[in-house]
């Protein structure tokens, strides 16, 4: 008897899985659709966004943030330095922004359809992921016109990708959770995130750090995005593998976010009914 529960069990499970996967890729879909709809140019936007961004960034900052205290970044390679750090921290950006409001925005099919709510949250950062695909496409046009070819170090990519979607995914989920009991969240959150945009060295280098008062140099090496930052401009800036503290900090900080995100969607997503 305990063996063919078991056997249910197991297929219940996997269809869940199915299903929910299912759910994800119709939720992706509908949003890429949506963001390019009517468009003239559509898709191409995000390779033209990060790149007009850059532009206009390089163009403002250059010859302020470009050397740095110690020149650690040339002049020629600035470009590059703004896009990477551009593209990585759109992600946690977009993604939670839109994550914060995707229980609130779908509660017409919460109430219809029975379907896990966390596929909400996660879809936006998957979306996320989807237009970092092809703002690299940007970042690749940026190599090739300053000559800077991709080396091996680019197996670390996935690696860095996987840790910061589940960052970002922790993040959602418990941001997506608190805006339905909080609705001044959503308007927070903006505030936050210009905050964290000039507290991570996106456009400044991390020279500046040395500069700062003790406390203040703790926060910033120990600010999340700075590590992530850090990792990508490792392997596509520095052409080096990342470094092991700036591994075990996106690690740490992957794990510690998911766990709380989690923790917090969980103990109020059945909840969601009464207040959507």
């Amino acid at each position: 008897m305990a063996e063919p529960l078991k056997t249910l069990k197991a297929t219940h499970a996997k269809t869940d899985v199915q299903k929910d996967a299912f759910i994800l890729r119709q939720l992706v879909t509908r949003d890429f659709k949506r963001k390019y709809r009517r468009s003239a140019l559509g898709v191409v936007w995000s390779v033209l966004n990060p790149l007009l961004m850059m532009i206009v960034m390089a163009v403002v900052f250059s010859t302020i943030f470009a050397q740095g205290r110690n020149g650690s970044v040339s002049p020629e390679m600035y470009p590059l330095y703004l896009i990477v750090g551009n593209v990585t921290f759109a992600v946690m950006s977009d993604s939670t922004s839109q994550a914060l409001m995707s229980i609130i925005d779908n509660s017409s099919l919460l109430k219809k359809v029975k379907v896990h709510r966390y596929v909400f949250p996660v879809q936006k950062v998957l979306f996320s992921l989807v237009n970092f695909g092809f703002s690299l496409v940007a970042v690749a046009l940026v190599m090739l016109w300053f000559r800077v070819m991709p080396t091996w170090h680019l197996i670390w990519l996935p690696v860095g990708l996987v840790l910061l979607m589940l960052f970002c995914m922790g993040l959602g989920l418990m941001l997506s959770a608190l805006t339905v009991f909080f609705r001044d969240i959503m308007h927070l959150w903006s505030v936050v995130i210009t905050a964290w945009t000039y507290f991570t060295p996106i456009f400044w280098t991390d020279d500046y750090i040395h500069a700062m008062p003790s406390v203040v140099q703790v926060l910033m090496y120990g600010n999340p995005m700075y590590n992530y930052l850090n990792f990508m401009r490792q392997i596509f800036l520095w052409q080096t593998n990342p470094e092991p503290i700036t591994i075990a900090m996106c690690a740490g900080w992957a794990i510690v976010m998911i766990a709380i995100g989690y923790a917090v969607f969980h103990k109020f997503e059945h909840k969601f009914i009464l207040y959507i």
